[in-house]
């Protein structure tokens, strides 16, 4: 036996079995010449003097080779072929038929039936042998590739676990994340806050709020963190406890006034302290943009920083929509910027909306971004219901914008109620 039938006869010793043979033919002499050669090579052989008798001996056992007769009594070496190939075997038999068929087109039935090979009657040993030495280089081949699948299953298997495990801590960081805005609606009396908050993956970099100054001044801030994942979200955290009412020692917004007293700092002071956090404390690769505005509840008047955010928009009561803010340069990205406040003033009735650019970027399923004309448009025909109510409207419409699918990018806002 050569190199290569010794290595294939090995495999099969290893899986536990050598090379199996089954020689299926109505003629008994036959039979026993084909057995002679094959067990003189190493072969273990088993006979079948029919086709049927083939099939259930194949039902039992996976053999690596067959050799069988084309033309018998009852079922053909072709059916038997076909039979053979439909049995749920794992491993792979390479089907040699024995025939006297020359003709082109049986060869083809023959070959679109499942055989591998052929074998002309008289059989030739040397053409036998030579034909058993390509079948074991055809199975070593199979073999091998379905210890590689194996392989790739189990590893397959060992990522779907580690896949799952992330996607476990990730619902509950989501969960976690969600825990940083407590309220997403709150009534200060003279002005009521409704917050929108949609990570477009398990968690976000966007963060919207409020937080109460004084009796009479509320903060609001819109805020987007550079990149996606769990980085983003990390520094999500980290901001939200800065603008925190909860915590005014912590805030870095408020200030405790020269009478001691609460107080804040101005708008492009906050957006100048958390330019300055970015640099010199955090020192991190990212940035974020952020709308920062104060309102005076028995004012009315507005101040307001843009900070790289999209403009800010004030909906007035009579329906019309007006963009505030100059731009501005994002936040952690250059030292000694200046900030630039924004002032106007909010009459009864009056709506002030800090959003993030998932809203103004939303793009089609062909690319085309909803931009601040559509943004309007969509504030516009919903004008007439409630802050919960236009916010849920926004988010269908943005739905049918993106085509049905999911966001690509964060989806967030706060929208202020101004009662006077």
């Amino acid at each position: 036996m050569n190199q290569g039938s010794s290595l294939f006869t090995g495999d099969l010793m290893a899986a536990g079995r050598r090379g199996q043979v089954l020689v299926v033919d109505d003629s008994r002499a036959q039979r026993r010449i084909l057995t002679m050669s094959l067990q003189r090579w190493g072969y273990m052989v088993t006979e079948a003097g029919s086709g049927e008798e083939a099939l259930r001996l194949a039902r039992e056992t996976p053999f690596d080779i067959v050799l069988s007769d084309w033309v018998m009594p009852g079922m053909s070496g072709l059916e038997f072929c076909k039979a053979f190939r439909a049995l749920p075997h794992e491993s792979y038999g390479y089907f040699i038929m024995l025939t006297s068929k020359s003709e082109k087109g049986e060869v083809a039935d023959g070959l679109d039936g499942g055989a591998d090979d052929f074998l002309t009657k008289p059989v030739s040993a040397d053409e036998l042998h030579a034909r058993l030495r390509a079948g074991q280089r055809i199975l070593g081949m199979q073999a091998e590739l379905v210890e590689k699948n194996r392989l790739i299953r189990a590893t397959l298997d060992e990522l779907q676990k580690l896949y799952d495990s992330l996607d476990r801590d990730l619902i509950e960081a989501r969960r976690l994340q969600q825990t940083l805005v407590r309220d997403r609606h709150r009534d200060f009396g003279r002005g009521a806050a409704s917050i929108l908050m949609k990570p477009s993956g398990h968690v976000g970099g966007d963060l919207a709020g409020f937080f109460e100054i004084s009796a009479r001044r509320v903060a609001l801030y819109s805020v987007d963190v550079s990149g996606h994942g769990v980085a983003s979200a990390l520094m999500t955290a980290r901001l939200a406890g800065v603008l925190s009412g909860a915590s005014p020692d912590q805030n870095i917004a408020l200030t405790g006034g020269l009478d001691g007293r609460r107080d804040a700092w101005p708008p492009e002071m906050v957006a100048a302290r958390f330019n300055r956090m970015m640099l010199e404390e955090i020192q991190v690769d990212q940035y974020f943009t952020m709308a920062y505005a104060e309102v005076d509840l028995a004012s009315g008047r507005l101040q307001l920083v843009q900070a790289g955010h999209p403009y800010p928009l004030i909906l007035r009561a009579g329906g019309g929509i007006e963009l505030l803010g100059a731009g501005g340069p994002p936040i952690g990205l250059l030292p000694n910027v200046t900030f630039q406040r924004v002032e106007a003033q909010l009459a009864p009735g009056d709506r002030l909306f800090l959003v993030s650019d998932g809203v103004t970027e939303c793009p089609t399923p062909e690319g085309e971004e909803l931009g601040d004309e559509g943004l309007m448009r969509i504030l516009r025909d919903n004008g007439q219901l409630d802050s919960p109510a236009l916010l849920e409207a926004l988010v269908w419409n943005l739905n049918a914008h993106a085509g049905g699918g999911d966001f690509p990018d964060d989806v967030s806002g706060v929208l202020f109620d101004y009662r006077g």
